[in-house]
């Protein structure tokens, strides 16, 4: 389960983002919302299972998908697909004198077999400056390795716990050293990067097709899966009624097989009566939003039934709102989420800013300050009523995090005589 995230320009920079999924010691106006959108760990931890980002464009949302998807991408391949001359993507804060030379700071906190672990590192473009990892065996916060870097050389402080002597050597300036620990059957490591590899899904909606393949091979099962996207496509009142798959093979150098999802819709006599099934191709075929719905229903099941976490870019893009709602749902849902499974998404959706749907906790906005740089905060830090608007009042720009937009009515300038 994911716990918090948070990013910066390093370690004492006081602007530091963090966003969190620990529930807020609130009472929802409708108390279904705290039975349906709250699971609890233990007697002192409660996490959310969805939390939707809203603000205006260029105010962060999508750099905090991007950097955790770095973070993740890091993690999991600096010590194997990186060599020691290539720099680290990472990019300082560049619109201030104090930062622009800092390294950037990621940190993670997250659940994995029961126990809380917190990992992070910093880093710039030439070297990984520190990194750290911790966990909670019992009730105490305990170090399992700590990396710092003393002008050019790395010190590592390992527990026994961690079990990683030796691999110091082994860790170049530009590469983890959790990742290595990994290439070397450390097993805290390994553990840690197969939780980041399966159980954290982060996702573009302007790149969804990307995850057509999830659908594809859920639709090749004999199994529930397969019954559950049918299922939840019927459902959305996308008027399909039949899906199937065929194989094709494209000649070459080198055969190639595919496969293309057909769509069944009711063909109908003069009467009105259906006679038959017609096929579509849903590449061809079908609307941008119908395709959507087919390239992200696999991983949705999938995360759903695996209790994972996905984070969503661009949530709302080619969907309907009553959609992106009924998704919503579908994670605030006792009877659809009983393994606990956890969407974050990045939206401008406004219709689904109600008290209907969220705790005031699960809703967080995104706003540049003046100095450009971006602040992050939950709609529990507002003094509201239990009645409000949480949409009207957003668009008012009670909760800022919406554009300011000038006067176009001079754009063109007077017309000409």
């Amino acid at each position: 389960m994911l716990i918090e995230f948070s990013v910066g320009n390093y370690r004492s920079f006081k602007d530091k983002v963090t966003f969190s999924m620990v529930a807020a010691n609130i009472v929802a106006k409708d108390k279904q919302l705290d039975d349906n959108n709250v699971f609890a760990v233990d007697d002192e931890l409660k996490l959310l299972k969805s939390a939707a980002i809203y603000g205006a464009n260029a105010s962060g949302k999508s750099n905090l998908a991007k950097a955790m998807n770095f973070m993740k991408w890091f993690m999991i391949n600096s010590s194997k697909e990186t060599q020691s001359t290539e720099k680290i993507r990472v990019e300082p804060f560049r619109l201030s004198t104090e930062t622009e030379t800092q390294p950037s700071l990621f940190e993670i906190v997250f659940l994995l077999n029961n126990k809380k672990y917190r990992y992070g590192f910093e880093a710039n473009q030439e070297r990984v400056v520190s990194e750290w990892l911790f966990y909670v065996p019992n009730k105490r916060e305990t170090r399992l390795f700590e990396r710092v870097n003393n002008g050019n050389t790395d010190k590592i402080n390992l527990s026994k716990t961690f079990k990683g002597e030796g691999i110091h050597p082994k860790t170049r300036r530009n590469a983890l050293f959790l990742s290595v620990a990994a290439q070397f059957n450390v097993e805290i490591a390994e553990i840690i990067l197969n939780w980041l590899t399966t159980k954290l899904q982060i996702v573009s909606g302007l790149e969804d097709k990307n995850y057509l393949d999830y659908t594809i091979d859920s639709l090749s099962k004999e199994d529930s899966s397969k019954r559950e996207i049918v299922q939840l496509i019927k459902q959305l009142d996308l008027s399909i009624k039949e899906i199937k798959l065929i194989k094709s093979i494209i000649h070459g150098n080198i055969d190639y097989l595919f496969t293309i999802i057909k769509t069944g819709h009711n063909k109908f006599d003069t009467e009105g009566n259906s006679v038959s099934i017609e096929l579509f191709d849903l590449d061809s075929q079908e609307s941008e939003g119908t395709q959507k719905i087919f390239f992200i229903a696999g991983l949705l099941i999938n995360t759903l039934k695996e209790g994972k976490a996905l984070i969503f870019d661009e949530f709302d893009a080619r969907l309907h709102p009553l959609i992106s709602k009924a998704i919503v749902t579908l994670f605030n849902s006792n009877e659809t989420n009983y393994h606990n499974a956890q969407l974050i998404f990045m939206t401008h959706d406004t219709n689904l800013l109600t008290n209907k749907l969220f705790r005031r906790d699960q809703i967080w906005f995104t706003e540049k300050n003046k100095y450009g740089a971006t602040d992050l905060y939950s709609l529990v830090e507002f003094k509201i009523r239990n009645d409000a608007s949480f949409e009207s009042d957003y668009i008012k720009g009670r909760y800022g995090a919406i554009p300011y937009i000038g006067d176009l009515s001079q754009l063109f300038g007077e017309p000409d005589a």
